[in-house]
Protein backbone atom coordinates (compact mmCIF):
# COMPACT_ATOMS: atom_id res chain seq x y z
CA UNK A 1 0.00 0.00 0.00
CA UNK A 2 1.03 3.60 -0.46
CA UNK A 3 1.71 5.40 2.86
CA UNK A 4 -1.64 7.25 2.99
CA UNK A 5 -3.60 4.04 2.40
CA UNK A 6 -1.44 2.26 4.98
CA UNK A 7 -1.99 4.99 7.58
CA UNK A 8 -5.76 4.93 6.96
CA UNK A 9 -5.74 1.16 7.40
CA UNK A 10 -3.75 1.42 10.63
CA UNK A 11 -5.97 4.16 12.01
CA UNK A 12 -8.97 1.88 11.51
CA UNK A 13 -10.93 4.85 10.18
CA UNK A 14 -14.64 4.49 10.84
CA UNK A 15 -17.30 6.64 9.24
CA UNK A 16 -19.77 8.04 11.72
CA UNK A 17 -23.37 8.72 10.79
CA UNK A 18 -23.84 11.00 7.78
CA UNK A 19 -26.42 13.74 8.28
CA UNK A 20 -28.32 16.37 6.31
CA UNK A 21 -29.27 19.86 7.47
CA UNK A 22 -32.07 21.90 5.87
CA UNK A 23 -32.47 25.49 7.03
CA UNK A 24 -34.53 28.50 6.01
CA UNK A 25 -35.25 31.99 7.22
CA UNK A 26 -32.68 33.55 9.55
CA UNK A 27 -30.66 31.05 11.52
CA UNK A 28 -27.47 30.29 13.45
CA UNK A 29 -26.61 26.84 14.80
CA UNK A 30 -23.80 25.81 17.13
CA UNK A 31 -22.17 22.38 16.97
CA UNK A 32 -19.90 20.93 19.69
CA UNK A 33 -16.22 20.07 19.50
CA UNK A 34 -15.49 16.48 18.55
CA UNK A 35 -12.22 14.50 18.52
CA UNK A 36 -12.71 13.56 14.89
CA UNK A 37 -12.15 14.58 11.29
CA UNK A 38 -15.34 16.06 9.87
CA UNK A 39 -16.48 16.90 6.35
CA UNK A 40 -19.44 18.95 5.16
CA UNK A 41 -20.65 20.41 1.88
CA UNK A 42 -23.23 22.99 0.87
CA UNK A 43 -25.65 21.38 -1.56
CA UNK A 44 -27.84 24.46 -1.89
CA UNK A 45 -27.81 28.05 -0.66
CA UNK A 46 -25.11 29.79 1.34
CA UNK A 47 -23.99 30.39 4.92
CA UNK A 48 -21.01 31.25 7.09
CA UNK A 49 -18.87 29.02 9.27
CA UNK A 50 -17.53 30.63 12.43
CA UNK A 51 -14.50 29.00 14.07
CA UNK A 52 -12.65 30.02 17.27
CA UNK A 53 -9.85 32.47 16.48
CA UNK A 54 -10.67 32.64 12.75
CA UNK A 55 -12.46 35.26 10.66
CA UNK A 56 -15.83 34.08 9.29
CA UNK A 57 -15.59 31.89 6.18
CA UNK A 58 -18.33 32.27 3.58
CA UNK A 59 -19.66 29.02 2.08
CA UNK A 60 -21.73 28.74 -1.08
CA UNK A 61 -23.37 26.03 -3.17
CA UNK A 62 -20.81 23.39 -4.13
CA UNK A 63 -18.29 24.31 -1.41
CA UNK A 64 -16.83 21.47 0.67
CA UNK A 65 -14.82 21.76 3.87
CA UNK A 66 -12.96 19.52 6.29
CA UNK A 67 -12.41 20.12 10.00
CA UNK A 68 -9.50 18.42 11.73
CA UNK A 69 -9.74 17.80 15.50
CA UNK A 70 -13.13 19.41 15.08
CA UNK A 71 -13.52 22.44 17.37
CA UNK A 72 -16.85 23.93 18.39
CA UNK A 73 -18.20 25.88 15.43
CA UNK A 74 -21.24 27.81 14.24
CA UNK A 75 -23.04 27.62 10.90
CA UNK A 76 -25.21 30.67 10.21
CA UNK A 77 -26.72 32.77 7.48
CA UNK A 78 -26.84 35.73 9.90
CA UNK A 79 -23.72 36.22 12.04
CA UNK A 80 -25.59 38.58 14.41
CA UNK A 81 -28.07 35.92 15.51
CA UNK A 82 -27.48 34.10 18.83
CA UNK A 83 -26.70 30.47 17.90
CA UNK A 84 -29.08 27.67 18.82
CA UNK A 85 -28.05 24.11 19.61
CA UNK A 86 -27.68 22.43 16.21
CA UNK A 87 -27.56 18.89 17.61
CA UNK A 88 -30.98 19.35 19.26
CA UNK A 89 -32.58 19.65 15.81
CA UNK A 90 -31.90 16.01 15.00
CA UNK A 91 -34.37 13.27 15.84
CA UNK A 92 -31.77 10.51 15.75
CA UNK A 93 -34.32 7.73 16.13
CA UNK A 94 -36.29 8.57 13.01
CA UNK A 95 -34.16 10.52 10.57
CA UNK A 96 -30.68 11.63 9.51
CA UNK A 97 -32.08 15.01 8.38
CA UNK A 98 -32.56 18.06 10.63
CA UNK A 99 -35.03 20.80 9.69
CA UNK A 100 -34.98 24.45 10.71
CA UNK A 101 -37.54 26.74 9.16
CA UNK A 102 -37.24 25.75 5.51
CA UNK A 103 -34.81 24.38 2.98
CA UNK A 104 -33.26 27.38 1.24
CA UNK A 105 -29.89 26.14 2.50
CA UNK A 106 -28.99 22.43 2.55
CA UNK A 107 -25.78 20.91 3.88
CA UNK A 108 -24.62 17.32 4.12
CA UNK A 109 -21.90 16.15 6.46
CA UNK A 110 -20.29 13.34 8.35
CA UNK A 111 -17.30 12.57 10.51
CA UNK A 112 -14.58 9.99 10.89
CA UNK A 113 -13.31 8.53 14.13
CA UNK A 114 -10.05 6.65 14.61
CA UNK A 115 -8.51 4.00 16.76
CA UNK A 116 -7.53 5.91 19.95
CA UNK A 117 -3.85 6.80 20.14
CA UNK A 118 -3.15 6.39 16.44
CA UNK A 119 -4.74 9.45 14.92
CA UNK A 120 -2.04 12.03 15.63
CA UNK A 121 0.10 11.09 12.62
CA UNK A 122 -2.74 12.15 10.33
CA UNK A 123 -4.44 14.89 12.32
CA UNK A 124 -1.23 16.69 13.28
CA UNK A 125 -0.50 17.13 9.56
CA UNK A 126 -3.75 18.93 8.84
CA UNK A 127 -4.95 22.46 9.60
CA UNK A 128 -8.19 22.85 11.51
CA UNK A 129 -10.15 24.21 8.52
CA UNK A 130 -9.69 23.04 4.92
CA UNK A 131 -11.88 24.68 2.30
CA UNK A 132 -12.45 23.36 -1.24
CA UNK A 133 -14.42 26.08 -3.07
CA UNK A 134 -16.96 25.19 -5.75
CA UNK A 135 -14.97 26.97 -8.47
CA UNK A 136 -11.91 24.78 -7.99
CA UNK A 137 -11.61 22.05 -10.69
CA UNK A 138 -11.45 19.34 -8.00
CA UNK A 139 -14.91 20.33 -6.77
CA UNK A 140 -16.47 18.76 -9.87
CA UNK A 141 -15.17 15.35 -8.77
CA UNK A 142 -16.44 15.91 -5.24
CA UNK A 143 -19.87 16.95 -6.51
CA UNK A 144 -20.48 13.55 -8.11
CA UNK A 145 -19.71 11.76 -4.86
CA UNK A 146 -21.77 14.25 -2.86
CA UNK A 147 -24.77 13.70 -5.13
CA UNK A 148 -24.59 9.94 -4.56
CA UNK A 149 -24.05 10.41 -0.83
CA UNK A 150 -27.05 12.72 -0.52
CA UNK A 151 -29.21 10.20 -2.36
CA UNK A 152 -28.19 7.42 0.04
CA UNK A 153 -28.66 9.55 3.18
CA UNK A 154 -32.26 10.17 2.15
CA UNK A 155 -32.79 6.60 0.97
CA UNK A 156 -34.73 3.80 2.63
CA UNK A 157 -33.30 1.18 0.29
CA UNK A 158 -31.42 -1.84 1.62
CA UNK A 159 -27.74 -1.25 2.18
CA UNK A 160 -28.12 2.55 2.45
CA UNK A 161 -26.04 2.72 5.63
CA UNK A 162 -23.23 0.68 4.05
CA UNK A 163 -23.31 2.86 0.95
CA UNK A 164 -23.07 6.10 2.98
CA UNK A 165 -20.06 4.73 4.89
CA UNK A 166 -18.20 3.79 1.69
CA UNK A 167 -19.07 7.01 -0.10
CA UNK A 168 -17.94 9.03 2.92
CA UNK A 169 -14.58 7.23 2.83
CA UNK A 170 -14.20 8.06 -0.86
CA UNK A 171 -15.19 11.67 -0.27
CA UNK A 172 -12.57 12.05 2.45
CA UNK A 173 -9.73 10.92 0.18
CA UNK A 174 -11.04 13.08 -2.67
CA UNK A 175 -11.23 16.11 -0.39
CA UNK A 176 -7.70 15.57 0.92
CA UNK A 177 -6.40 15.27 -2.65
CA UNK A 178 -8.27 18.42 -3.61
CA UNK A 179 -6.91 20.34 -0.62
CA UNK A 180 -3.31 19.37 -1.47
CA UNK A 181 -3.96 20.41 -5.06
CA UNK A 182 -5.25 23.82 -3.95
CA UNK A 183 -2.70 24.64 -1.26
CA UNK A 184 0.32 22.87 -2.75
CA UNK A 185 2.46 20.20 -1.13
CA UNK A 186 4.48 22.80 0.82
CA UNK A 187 1.35 23.90 2.74
CA UNK A 188 -0.34 20.56 3.36
CA UNK A 189 1.99 18.93 5.89
CA UNK A 190 2.55 15.19 5.79
CA UNK A 191 -0.26 14.70 3.27
CA UNK A 192 1.46 17.11 0.89
CA UNK A 193 4.82 15.40 1.45
CA UNK A 194 3.40 12.24 -0.11
CA UNK A 195 3.03 14.08 -3.42
CA UNK A 196 6.62 15.38 -3.42
CA UNK A 197 8.66 13.22 -5.79
CA UNK A 198 11.70 12.81 -3.55
CA UNK A 199 10.27 13.08 -0.05
CA UNK A 200 7.29 10.96 -1.08
CA UNK A 201 9.71 8.33 -2.35
CA UNK A 202 11.56 8.37 0.99
CA UNK A 203 8.27 7.82 2.83
CA UNK A 204 7.50 4.90 0.52
CA UNK A 205 10.91 3.39 1.30
CA UNK A 206 10.44 3.67 5.06
CA UNK A 207 6.91 2.29 4.98
CA UNK A 208 7.95 -0.49 2.60
CA UNK A 209 10.71 -1.80 4.91
CA UNK A 210 10.03 -0.46 8.37
CA UNK A 211 12.46 -2.88 10.03
CA UNK A 212 15.45 -1.75 7.95
CA UNK A 213 18.14 0.21 9.79
CA UNK A 214 17.56 3.38 7.83
CA UNK A 215 19.98 6.29 8.10
CA UNK A 216 19.49 9.83 6.84
CA UNK A 217 22.50 9.34 4.52
CA UNK A 218 21.00 6.20 3.00
CA UNK A 219 17.59 7.76 2.45
CA UNK A 220 19.14 10.90 0.93
CA UNK A 221 21.21 8.83 -1.53
CA UNK A 222 18.18 6.72 -2.45
CA UNK A 223 16.18 9.79 -3.50
CA UNK A 224 19.08 11.62 -5.14
CA UNK A 225 19.62 14.44 -2.65
CA UNK A 226 22.43 15.63 -0.42
CA UNK A 227 22.08 14.70 3.24
CA UNK A 228 21.55 18.28 4.42
CA UNK A 229 19.09 19.19 1.66
CA UNK A 230 17.11 16.00 2.22
CA UNK A 231 16.93 16.44 6.01
CA UNK A 232 15.82 20.08 5.68
CA UNK A 233 13.22 19.37 2.97
CA UNK A 234 11.84 16.36 4.86
CA UNK A 235 11.38 18.35 8.06
CA UNK A 236 9.83 21.29 6.19
CA UNK A 237 7.18 19.07 4.58
CA UNK A 238 6.60 16.38 7.20
CA UNK A 239 7.13 18.42 10.36
CA UNK A 240 9.62 15.95 11.85
CA UNK A 241 13.09 14.70 11.01
CA UNK A 242 13.30 11.47 8.95
CA UNK A 243 14.34 9.32 11.92
CA UNK A 244 11.79 10.92 14.26
CA UNK A 245 9.09 10.17 11.71
CA UNK A 246 10.31 6.58 11.37
CA UNK A 247 10.24 6.20 15.16
CA UNK A 248 6.65 7.49 15.35
CA UNK A 249 5.53 5.18 12.55
CA UNK A 250 7.17 2.15 14.17
CA UNK A 251 5.40 2.92 17.43
CA UNK A 252 2.06 3.23 15.61
CA UNK A 253 2.64 -0.26 14.23
CA UNK A 254 3.75 -1.50 17.65
CA UNK A 255 0.57 -0.26 19.35
CA UNK A 256 -1.56 -2.01 16.77
CA UNK A 257 0.37 -5.28 17.16
CA UNK A 258 0.17 -5.15 20.95
CA UNK A 259 -3.58 -4.53 20.90
CA UNK A 260 -3.98 -7.56 18.66
CA UNK A 261 -1.60 -9.74 20.73
CA UNK A 262 0.36 -10.24 17.51
CA UNK A 263 3.35 -12.35 18.66
CA UNK A 264 5.85 -11.81 21.47
CA UNK A 265 7.43 -8.48 22.35
CA UNK A 266 10.82 -9.86 21.30
CA UNK A 267 9.52 -10.81 17.85
CA UNK A 268 7.81 -7.44 17.50
CA UNK A 269 11.06 -5.65 18.40
CA UNK A 270 12.89 -7.63 15.73
CA UNK A 271 10.25 -6.92 13.06
CA UNK A 272 10.50 -3.21 13.74
CA UNK A 273 14.29 -3.09 13.47
CA UNK A 274 15.40 -3.09 17.11
CA UNK A 275 18.45 -5.09 18.14
CA UNK A 276 16.96 -6.06 21.49
CA UNK A 277 13.70 -6.17 23.38
CA UNK A 278 15.05 -3.62 25.87
CA UNK A 279 15.95 -1.14 23.09
CA UNK A 280 12.43 -1.48 21.69
CA UNK A 281 10.91 -1.14 25.16
CA UNK A 282 12.81 2.08 25.84
CA UNK A 283 11.71 3.56 22.50
CA UNK A 284 8.10 2.51 23.07
CA UNK A 285 8.01 3.99 26.58
CA UNK A 286 9.55 7.26 25.35
CA UNK A 287 6.88 7.70 22.66
CA UNK A 288 3.83 6.01 24.21
CA UNK A 289 4.38 6.70 27.90
CA UNK A 290 4.38 3.11 29.15
CA UNK A 291 6.29 -0.13 28.70
CA UNK A 292 5.03 -2.48 25.93
CA UNK A 293 3.87 -5.12 28.41
CA UNK A 294 1.95 -2.56 30.46
CA UNK A 295 0.35 -1.14 27.32
CA UNK A 296 -0.68 -4.62 26.21
CA UNK A 297 -2.21 -5.44 29.60
CA UNK A 298 -4.12 -2.14 29.63
CA UNK A 299 -5.68 -2.85 26.23
CA UNK A 300 -6.48 -6.54 26.71
CA UNK A 301 -8.24 -7.48 29.99
CA UNK A 302 -7.71 -11.18 29.26
CA UNK A 303 -3.98 -10.63 28.89
CA UNK A 304 -3.32 -10.59 32.62
CA UNK A 305 -4.02 -14.33 32.82
CA UNK A 306 -3.03 -15.38 29.29
CA UNK A 307 0.66 -15.66 28.32
CA UNK A 308 1.66 -14.15 24.99
CA UNK A 309 3.15 -16.56 22.44
CA UNK A 310 6.73 -17.29 23.44
CA UNK A 311 6.35 -15.80 26.95
CA UNK A 312 5.85 -17.41 30.35
CA UNK A 313 4.12 -15.61 33.25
Amino acid sequence: MDPLSEVFSLLEVRSARCTRLEAGGTWALRFPAKPALKFAAVLRGQCWILLPGDPPHRLGTGDTFLLSKTPSYVLANDQRKVPEDGIALFDWTHSDTAHHGGDETVLIGGSFVFQPGNAQLLLDALPVFMHIPAQDPAAAILSNTLELLDSEVRSTRIGASLMTDRLADILLVQALRAYVGIRGKDSAGWIGALTDRRIGNALHLMHGDVGHHWTVDELARAVGMSRSAFAARFKDLVGASPLDYLLRWRMQLARQALRRSDGSVANLANRLGYASESAFGNAFKRVCGSAPKRYWLAHDPVAATTPRPGEVH
